[in-house]
C-alpha cells in the first residue's frame, strides 16, 4: 500500500495573478520559503523513501526544504519532467485576469477535457493528465520494489498537476477536476492499493500527519480494502 504525499509547491511573486507556467528561474519569495519550512518541520518525522520534484525552481526549493528538515536528511532529490507544470504555450506568463476574457477560457473551466493551449509548446490538459498519473504509476512500482509495499514517498508538483492526479484517483473525468482545490503549500496524500486508490487528504495546510504513517495489517486489524463501505 504505497503512500503518495502530493505538494504543492510554495508562495512565489507569480502566483496567484499570472499563469506563470513553465516560466524559467521563478523562484520561492519570502512567504514561499516560509511555507515550505513550515511544511518540511510538520512531515519530518515521516519515513519518506524518497522526495522526487518537478523540474521547475519553485518546486525544487520546496522539495529541497523537506529534504534538509527531514528526521533523516535526504541527500538526493529526484526530478521528473513529467510532475512539471502543465505546458500553457502562449498563455505562459499572461495576467489571469487578461485570460478570463479569452473564450478558451470558458472550456478550460467547463470542459477542460477538451482545452488545448495554444503555441507550438502547449499541451492539452487531457496530456498533462496522462503524463502525471503514468508518473505516479511508474514510481509506485519502484518505491515499492526498493522500499516494500507500505512506503511513504513525497512528490512536489504544481497545483493543476496536483488536481489531476487526485480526479484520476477518485475516479473522476477531468471535467471534474476544476471541483478539486490544491493551495500552495498544502498536502494531499493518496494510498494506493491493488484493489483501488485511497484519497486520505485533500489541500491539507496544517494538522498533525502522524495518521499517515502506515500500519501493518495486524496493528490495523486487517486490509482496509476489505472493509464493505470502509467500515464505521
Amino acid at each position: 500500500m504505497t503512500t503518495l504525499l502530493l505538494v504543492r509547491h510554495g508562495l512565489t511573486a507569480m502566483t496567484g495573478p499570472v499563469l506563470a507556467g513553465w516560466t524559467p528561474d521563478l523562484h520561492l519569495d519570502e512567504r514561499g520559503r516560509g511555507q515550505a519550512g513550515r511544511l518540511a518541520a510538520r512531515i519530518a518525522g515521516l519515513p519518506l523513501a524518497a522526495v522526487v520534484s518537478s523540474p521547475l525552481d519553485r518546486c525544487l526549493e520546496t522539495a529541497e526544504a523537506i529534504a534538509a528538515g527531514h528526521a533523516e536528511p535526504i541527500e538526493k532529490i529526484e526530478t521528473d519532467d513529467r510532475f512539471g507544470e502543465v505546458r500553457y504555450g502562449d498563455w505562459t506568463g499572461r495576467p489571469l485576469k487578461e485570460l478570463a476574457e479569452e473564450p478558451l477560457w470558458r472550456v478550460v473551466q467547463a470542459h477542460p477535457s477538451a482545452a488545448r493551449f495554444p503555441g507550438e509548446d502547449g499541451e492539452s490538459l487531457a496530456e498533462a493528465q496522462f503524463r502525471a498519473v503514468a508518473a505516479v504509476r511508474d514510481w509506485n512500482e519502484r518505491i515499492e520494489a526498493e522500499h516494500g509495499k507500505d512506503a511513504l514517498y513525497a512528490v512536489c508538483s504544481h497545483g493543476d498537476i496536483i488536481k489531476a492526479i487526485v480526479a484520476d484517483a477518485l475516479g473522476l473525468h477531468l471535467d471534474q477536476f476544476q471541483r478539486i482545490q490544491a493551495d500552495p503549500a498544502s498536502l494531499t496524500v493518496i494510498r494506493y492499493t491493488e484493489l483501488r486508490p485511497f484519497v486520505v487528504r485533500t489541500n491539507d495546510t496544517g494538522g498533525d500527519v502522524e495518521a499517515l504513517v502506515p500500519k501493518r495489517d495486524e496493528d490495523a486489524g486487517g486490509d482496509s480494502d476489505a472493509a464493505v463501505g470502509g467500515g464505521a
